[in-house]
């Protein structure tokens, strides 16, 4: 499976041109070598919102799954890159800088200085590499086979947590779920993908369920949800006959009606199992994840 990549140079000399990024091609070649392919490539000076601003549009716009960043990890007060990195993303990966670190050691004495960091944005893994050229391929070498792995458990089903969407109040974009469920390593097993929807309705719950017609209309509902009994779900929906891809974003806070709150596709062989599976999935979801407080009135 070939996946996709962004490298991002950080470096104020490069940026104004008085410098020739040698990091950031060479970091490409060594990805292309081992079968990523890079999309997207950049310089930037180093500016703490910029490099925010280009991570964020590479994770949530582009939804590159590893983004390498090369400079910026030293002492010098223009070096913010970690500093970025930290404020963008929701997980930290600290192993594999900390494995860099080791390899450089190795090295140099002064390998332990590098403050690089690593973690997780949704579905991208963010690594900061050292600028230097030869640093850059040194450090990259170190971690490149478990950043696969890590990766494949990001777009994949090696993790439920990993198929729970991060809270937005915005709704994923099927097409694009679509095409990354296309993607994925168990793709060539699925025979079939559905979704499922669902929005704040403004009849009340009393009417639709009880057929209660006295019930007032619903103007708009607060949501909330446990994120660790989601997990368990999608982890027990993975396990049902058939079934190799799930993901489910859910919105929460106060909601007025039509607006999105739960968005779920499920991929599997055969038509009688993906059904059964969402079908099992949204009810579960409702009965046993989902506090819902309808509003009436302003």
């Amino acid at each position: 499976m070939k996946y996709t990549a962004a490298v991002i140079t950080v470096s104020d000399k490069g940026a104004r041109g008085e410098r020739t990024d040698t990091s950031g091609p060479a970091v490409c070649a060594l990805l292309e070598s081992r079968g990523w392919e890079v999309v997207h490539t950049s310089i930037l000076p180093d500016e703490l919102e910029l490099i925010q601003t280009e991570l964020i549009r590479c994770a949530d716009e582009e939804k590159i799954p590893l983004v390498l960043t090369t400079g910026g990890t030293g002492f010098s007060p223009r070096d913010v890159t970690p500093e970025a990195t930290l404020s963008v993303i929701s997980r930290r990966a600290a192993g594999l800088p900390e494995a860099m670190r080791a390899e450089s050691r190795k090295v140099t004495p002064r390998g332990c200085l590098s403050r690089a960091e690593a973690g997780i944005r949704g579905r991208t893994l963010i690594v900061n590499l050292p600028g230097s050229e030869k640093a850059a391929k040194e450090n990259l070498l170190a971690v490149l086979d478990p950043i696969r792995h890590g990766v494949e458990m990001l777009l994949g089903s090696g993790s439920a947590d990993c198929a729970a969407e991060p809270a937005s109040p915005k709704a994923p974009s099927l097409d694009q779920w679509l095409r990354e469920a296309k993607a994925h390593p168990d793709a060539p097993k699925v025979g079939m993908y559905l979704a499922h929807n669902g929005t704040v309705r403004r009849t009340a719950r009393a009417k639709v369920r009880q057929g209660d017609e006295s019930a007032a209309d619903v103007t708009g509902l607060v949501l909330s949800y446990e994120r660790e009994t989601l997990k368990t779900l999608i982890a027990e929906t993975y396990r049902l006959p058939g079934i190799y891809y799930v993901r489910v974003w859910l919105n929460e806070g106060r909601l007025q009606v039509g607006d999105d709150m739960m968005t779920v596709l499920v991929g599997g062989d055969i038509r009688p199992h993906v059904v059964d599976a969402l079908q099992t999935l949204v009810g579960r979801i409702k009965a046993e994840c989902v506090t819902e407080q309808e509003l009436y009135g302003a």
